[in-house]
């Protein structure tokens, strides 16, 4: 690989860690080339992109935007990387652990994943990030909580209003 490809590739991942919030650093290296491949149409179906590179230029392009904020990332960066760039911050997660399922396997193994600034270390971490709420799962649930007060508060007063009319028509004279 010549210099100006290698400065390609690391202007390409600099404008793709510039642009997600959320990317996570994954092991394929067991994995078979129709695995490779059954793995990146699931991620093109969920709108998650895959690129793979070498560890070098990752970590350039990483040193380039912001060395400390990425730090916890560099000692992820060995064997075969595959990254997966997302909006949607547990979408990569529920991807690789279906895979997973349908595969009968522990590969691709996820090495650490960076979610809105919060570094994820290890395999392990796997089914904590599928259960992340996104943004929108956390705005339905506070609007939820805000809504419950009021809809208790009309409820008691609509019943309060039904008992009020029901005992006014119990003392209302009869003609």
């Amino acid at each position: 690989m010549t210099k100006d490809q290698k400065n390609e590739v690391i202007g390409l991942l600099k404008d793709k860690f510039s642009q997600y919030n959320n990317f996570y650093v994954t092991d394929t290296e067991s994995l078979t080339v129709e695995q490779v491949g059954k793995l990146r149409r699931a991620c093109f179906s969920k709108n998650v992109e895959m690129k793979v590179a070498k560890n070098t230029l990752i970590k350039k392009a990483l040193e380039s935007l912001d060395a400390e904020r990425y730090t916890g990332v560099y000692d992820s960066l060995h064997n075969v990387t595959a990254l997966l760039f997302s909006e949607n911050p547990k979408e990569p997660a529920l991807i690789l652990s279906s895979f997973r399922k349908e595969t009968n396997g522990e590969k691709p193994v996820l090495k650490a994943a960076f979610i809105n600034g919060d570094i994820y270390s290890g395999d392990n971490q796997l089914v904590a990030l599928t259960k992340i709420k996104t943004k929108n799962e956390l705005i339905g649930e506070v609007i939820g909580l805000l809504q419950s007060p009021a809809k208790r508060v009309l409820a008691a007063l609509l019943h309060h209003h039904e008992q009020k009319a029901a005992g006014s028509a119990e003392a209302a004279p009869a003609e």
